[in-house]
């Protein structure tokens, strides 16, 4: 493979010109030219420490013999958006991110790239742009944050969303919710549970385009830097060895990441980001497969929200190796598949232990013998909706009782707040989807209001929209097709009955076929109004939920 596109030859002297410019030198220039895709920024706490992430990858990159320019990732906080108009906007620069990174890639032909994400639309955006750019690439995130301590136990953001409901309950005081608020989020890095930002970093992990701890050694760790630095020495030997992402991120691969979420007990989201990476590199999940998945994989971690313990812990215990080493007990891992590390998923689990078996079960001592997520499937969901099943309380698992509807978050969450939603209830919020919101909201307030209030164990929320992965009850997220499209979602009225059966992935509106056709031809389809700009553009082009949102080409 030759070396930087525009070292040698007459008709590149204007490009040299420009690096002169930049202040490079001949030799420099003769060295592979590695862009540092830089998710940092001073409003993400995700974010704020990847300066010092990029400085260990440029110089990692140098000693290998690489020459680095960095270039910027936009990054938006889920929690900083959530329960307002800015959620709108979190989803959506998961394109924004891919189209941004391959334009600036491809129109200054880098040779290889370091990308350095960590919250939660970055990460599968830039994996999504290492597909479509297809040099060798290596990932380093910036880390999972700290878990928080409140009255002697540790705590995450989730806990703190559940305290505004539990004080709007008058079950807090406003001097206990202070406390969470200042001690909740100790530190820099993604939030300290298995929420959707984490979640996509142990998974570029598992896809194999992460060196190991990638998705959980901490933020604040020096370790966190020397990862840095060996991910940029790393990027030069892909780049020597001439290994790319569409050689790490294969069919089996897919098959690994799905394998691994369920044994982790991710994010819901994940059910949006895999099949959106996968096509981006050719190939079609289909959700089914999530079920066909999870049938055989154990659920070996209930990290926050699903149970008490925190990246820390995971990272403690052996990280994602150590889960695939269980998994692999029993042949669940497709262990041939190549990774960054220039070695196979075999050879880089060879000998990994899990040390700590209470927050890794083992694999006969399983959380629950089926995985972690469950796609649903019914007349009230014909094309899907997902729950995150290790979360939800057991008995909420088979759940029957009236709908609760409301046309957007705002509405349910003022009649939750105001203690109108009762025990038994199903709360129905749509016109909430990818196209419908537009931008898919995360309904994080509405159902940490119901966990707060007491409710968490007897209520359900079912939605077009998504669910943040701090979320935990019997959440019921990605309805396909959404109300904006005329989905089934659009035509459920007060009263209605609704029958959930997670174990058996059914989901059902208790509601005859005439009587559903008739509201067919009697209720109108919502539009909102004054949707402009980007948001306009994304809703006449985005695909379904169960689509994983993809922009339709």
């Amino acid at each position: 493979m030759n070396d930087n596109f525009f070292c040698e030859g007459v008709d590149k002297a204007p490009q040299r010109s420009l690096f002169n410019a930049l202040g490079h030198t001949k030799e420099e220039m003769k060295r592979p030219l590695v862009g540092i895709v830089s998710s940092y920024n001073e409003i993400v706490p995700g974010h704020m420490n990847i300066d010092k992430i990029v400085e260990a990858v440029k110089l990692g990159v140098a000693m290998a013999g690489g020459t680095p320019a960095v270039f910027p990732a936009i990054a938006v906080c889920d929690g900083i958006a959530m329960g307002h108009r800015g959620m709108k906007y979190s989803l959506v620069t998961r394109d924004l991110i891919a189209d941004s990174t391959e334009c600036m890639a491809l129109a200054h032909h880098f040779d290889a790239l370091v990308m350095v994400p960590n919250c939660d639309k970055n990460v599968p955006g830039l994996l999504m742009a290492a597909a479509r750019i297809n040099v060798p690439t290596v990932f380093v995130s910036g880390g999972p944050m700290l878990a928080g301590h409140v009255k002697g136990k540790k705590t995450s953001l989730s806990s703190m969303f559940e305290a505004v409901g539990a004080y709007t309950a008058g079950k807090m005081s406003a001097e206990d919710v202070e406390e969470f608020e200042d001690h909740a989020c100790p530190t820099c890095g993604s939030c300290s549970g298995m929420y959707t930002a984490n979640s996509m970093n142990c998974l570029t992990e598992v896809l194999g385009m992460g060196l190991r701890g990638n998705g959980t050694i901490p933020a604040v760790y020096s370790e966190r830097i020397k990862l840095a630095k060996m991910a940029g020495m790393q990027v030069m030997e892909l780049y020597r060895r001439n290994i790319r992402p569409l050689d790490i991120m294969t069919e089996r691969a897919f098959q690994n990441a799905l394998t691994a979420d369920m044994a982790l007990g991710c994010s819901t989201n994940s059910m949006l980001h895999l099949p959106a990476i996968a096509n981006e590199c050719g190939i079609k999940i289909d959700l089914d497969m999530a079920n066909e998945i999870s049938a055989r994989t154990p659920n070996l971690c209930h990290l926050a929200p699903a149970g008490h313990t925190y990246m820390e812990d995971l990272n403690e215990a052996g990280g994602v190796y150590a889960v695939l080493g269980e998994l692999n007990k029993k042949g669940l891992i497709n262990t041939d598949c190549m990774t960054v590390t220039g070695k196979t998923v075999g050879e880089n689990i060879a000998g990994c232990i899990n040390k700590d078996p209470e927050t890794i079960r083992p694999i006969d001592r399983p959380y629950s013998e089926t995985g972690g997520i469950a796609v649903l499937r019914g007349n009230l969901a014909p094309d899907s909706c997902v729950v995150k099943r290790s979360a939800v309380a057991p008995e909420m698992l088979v759940h029957k009782g009236p709908a609760r509807v409301f046309d957007s978050e705002e509405e349910a969450i003022k009649v939750i707040y105001a203690g109108g939603i009762k025990a038994g209830d199903v709360v129905v919020i749509r016109y909430e989807g990818p196209a419908g919101g537009p931008g898919m909201r995360e309904m994080l307030s509405p159902t940490s209001a119901i966990q707060g209030a007491g409710l968490g164990s007897s209520v359900a929320l079912i939605t077009d929209g998504r669910f943040s992965g701090a979320t935990r009850g019997a959440a019921i997220g990605h309805v396909s097709p959404e109300a904006v499209s005329g989905g089934t979602i659009a035509y459920v009225k007060d009263g209605d009955i609704i029958s959930i059966d997670i174990p058996n992935c059914t989901i059902t509106l208790e509601v005859s076929d005439e009587e559903l056709e008739e509201r067919r031809r009697t209720m109108p389809i919502k539009h909102k109004e004054g949707i402009t700009g980007y948001l306009k553009r994304y809703a006449q082009q985005v695909a379904s939920a169960d689509k994983g949102a993809i922009i339709n080409s």
